[in-house]
């Protein structure tokens, strides 16, 4: 689905005299999650090592050198196959190859705590290396990234036009549903052996946060994300509306029929008054970058029938 027109714009656009400022000879340090990092100039060589940072790469107008293996659609999620056409992979993002990140001399390195905590020294004596906390908190990784490659007038660009978007959606849900708003929301991903419940925490529920929905009180606080692995805690999951998504696999498949034929979820409220929806597993759990994100919030716009002012 498409981005905004001001998103399309930002991502496609020249970098500025500004956003490229730096002379070569000039440095600044970055303090990030695992320590100071001193960049020199410009990096023209970067290698990003989780799924958020080779979104936000592009959405900076930046092609990496070398990135890892998307989670899923083959090697890279099908929204950055154009940009990411022919760009070396150095492995998965849980185990990137020390080796082949070396033989791509690269000036600067994403990498993200959460993932290579244990390896960042060793990152480190490679090239310069910038550790973002998590690998989906959107907005630390635009401001990281920017800082990182110099491009800080670009990734505040990008995040004032998603900014805007935000209020524009809550704008609109308001007037839209009256008192009925805020929407109270579950957002679920359906596993082979259980079902996960993506809080406040998590990439999309940050998202729907910030769109003004609201949690069920029954939901846990302060984390990411809720295990259930029994159908007794299916009334946990009601809210007004419930989204969902899932990995096409059998075991998976068969999972949520048993989970949805439970006398339990059909008395959900969602169940009965058809608000149960499925929604795109990269874009709403994967992504983890604001590119992705802005295709989440086009898909809210669109399915809530809003509409957006370009």
């Amino acid at each position: 689905m498409a981005l905004s027109a001001a998103s399309i714009l930002l991502w496609s656009s020249v970098v500025s005299a500004k956003e490229s400022g730096l002379a070569s000879t000039d440095t600044r340090t970055i303090h990030h999650a695992q320590g100071e990092t001193r960049i020199a100039g410009t990096p023209k060589r970067v290698v990003t090592l989780f799924q958020g940072a080779n979104d936000t790469a592009i959405a900076l107008g930046v092609t990496p050198v070398g990135v890892v293996d998307a989670w899923a659609e083959g090697a890279n999620y099908h929204y950055l196959d154009d940009a990411l056409s022919g760009v070396p992979h150095v492995g998965l993002e849980t185990q990137p190859s020390l080796e082949m990140i070396a033989l791509l001399e690269p000036d600067l390195i994403i990498s993200s705590r959460r993932r290579h905590e244990k390896i960042y020294s060793q990152l480190s004596q490679i090239a310069p290396t910038v550790s973002v906390p998590t690998v989906f908190d959107i907005p630390k990784t635009l401001e990281l990234m920017g800082q990182a490659l110099n491009r800080e007038h670009r990734a505040r660009a990008l995040w004032t036009d998603f900014s805007q978007r935000i209020t524009a959606f809550r704008q609109q849900a308001r007037e839209t549903f009256g008192e009925q708003w805020p929407l109270s929301v579950s957002l679920l991903n359906i596993r082979a052996d259980h079902v996960r419940l993506y809080l406040d925490g998590s990439y999309a529920g940050s998202v729907l946060n910030d769109l003004g929905f609201a949690r069920p009180a029954a939901h846990p606080r302060n984390q990411w994300m809720f295990k259930l692995t029994t159908k007794e805690s299916i009334p946990v999951l009601d809210a007004d509306v419930v989204f969902y998504f899932m990995e096409d696999d059998p075991a998976v498949r068969d999972n949520f029929k048993a989970w949805t034929s439970h006398p339990l979820w059909q008395n959900l409220n969602a169940f009965r008054e058809h608000h149960l929806y499925s929604v795109d597993r990269v874009d709403w759990s994967l992504a983890g970058g604001i590119l992705g994100a802005n295709r989440m919030l086009d898909q809210l716009f669109e399915h809530f029938g809003l509409e957006e002012n370009t």
